[in-house]
């Protein structure tokens, strides 16, 4: 049965995923516009992270609706023990000791303020995040959890061959990059649509299989150092109805794609397909043929419009726009053949490239 986004972000925080978290709840903040114990976990997330000014944000806002929940009071009487306002914490710790007379976060946190309590130590125990011991608790980190589940278990077996046969090893390493980070969790496997979507409002609406089997497509084309495919199902998944969390993952791993030369680009794609579909090809290169029109010199770059498939006089494939910011500017001779290497880039919903490389036989 799908989750709730209130129980997602519960989980993403008890792995300690916070951003995950906020985006989460961010995303669904329509549906949940008068509800405490959604801006009370937005609040704990965002003091987690140290954005104060957004946690104090949030907690305000659940009090419009709930003023009497132990992990909210935590909430803010850390906000006020982070600043130094120890008498102000104190109310809070004793309003949660109120309602909750064995809490121990709140008896821990007095005990502090009364034998440690003074501004410099205050700062001291910010600085180290020593303070997060007396935030509202997260519970024991599955994580930490199952490797200590595990490793009780295996170490009562056959040893360094049992270890290597259980102990799943990551698979989004290679040379390149260690992208474990970026594994979708089992969640995000099970409901990677967001289902506030309409399939109006989305370039791609793409099944949960779809999803899932284009993620992890543009893993293992990044770890093949086919940076361009990869950026193909990158620009899939953003463009469509998969969750704000898995599109967050996809735009990281965008990062890490390097631009490639006339001899390391694996993946070349048709003008015909960019010019019909662009925004799936945005930030793709390709390396196109053509002749020159239409050119314009300025002080630091210049542009020409490239007639695709055109350098044999027979056929005009597609029309582009190609921009240089080479400095020094090259001389190129409008009567021959060039080709180039750019990136799809799109402007007011019109393609254009941005030439990274250029090359012209001058003979």
């Amino acid at each position: 049965m799908k989750k709730s986004t209130i129980e997602i972000a519960k989980k993403y925080m008890a792995h300690r995923d916070f951003v995950s978290a906020i985006t989460v709840l961010e995303s669904r903040a329509d549906n949940y516009e008068e509800s405490g114990t959604f801006f009370k976990l937005l609040g704990v997330a965002y003091l987690y992270l140290g954005d104060t000014g957004k946690a104090i944000s949030n907690f305000d806002k659940a009090r419009m609706y709930t003023m009497r929940d132990v992990d909210l009071l935590l909430g803010q009487a850390a906000i006020f023990l982070r600043r130094g306002f120890t008498d102000r914490a104190i109310q809070y710790y004793l309003e949660v000791l109120e309602l909750a007379p064995e809490n121990k976060i709140a008896k821990n946190a007095l005990e502090f303020i009364r034998f440690h309590g003074d501004y410099e130590t205050i700062c001291q125990w910010v600085d180290t995040n020593k303070i997060e011991q007396f935030y509202p608790s997260l519970g024991k980190n599955p994580k930490i959890t199952l490797g200590i589940t595990l490793g009780a278990i295996l170490g009562l077996v056959f040893g360094v061959f049992i270890v290597d046969y259980f102990v799943s090893k990551p698979t989004l390493v290679s040379e390149r990059a260690d992208l474990t980070a970026l594994a979708l969790t089992q969640d995000e496997k099970e409901f990677p649509q967001e289902q506030s979507f309409s399939s109006q409002s989305v370039r791609y609406n793409l099944s949960d299989d779809e999803i899932n089997n284009s993620y992890n497509k543009a893993n293992k084309l990044f770890h093949a150092h086919n940076d361009n495919a990869a950026q193909l199902e990158i620009n899939r998944i953003l463009n469509s109805n998969a969750i704000p969390s898995i599109k967050a993952k996809a735009f990281e791993l965008a990062s890490y794609l390097q631009k490639p030369t006339f001899d390391s680009l694996k993946e070349n794609y048709e003008v015909e397909d960019v010019l019909k579909d662009p925004y799936l090809y945005l930030d793709c290169y390709v390396d196109w043929k053509g002749r020159m029109s239409n050119v314009q010199k300025f002080e630091k770059n210049l542009s020409f419009n490239l007639f695709v498939g055109y350098e044999d006089l027979k056929n005009v494939r597609g029309d582009v726009e190609v921009r240089l910011d080479f400095v020094p500017q090259p001389e190129l001779d409008s009567a021959n053949p060039v080709r180039i290497l750019g990136k799809v880039c799109i402007e007011d919903d019109k393609i254009y490239l941005k030439g990274t490389s250029i090359y012209q036989n001058v003979q």
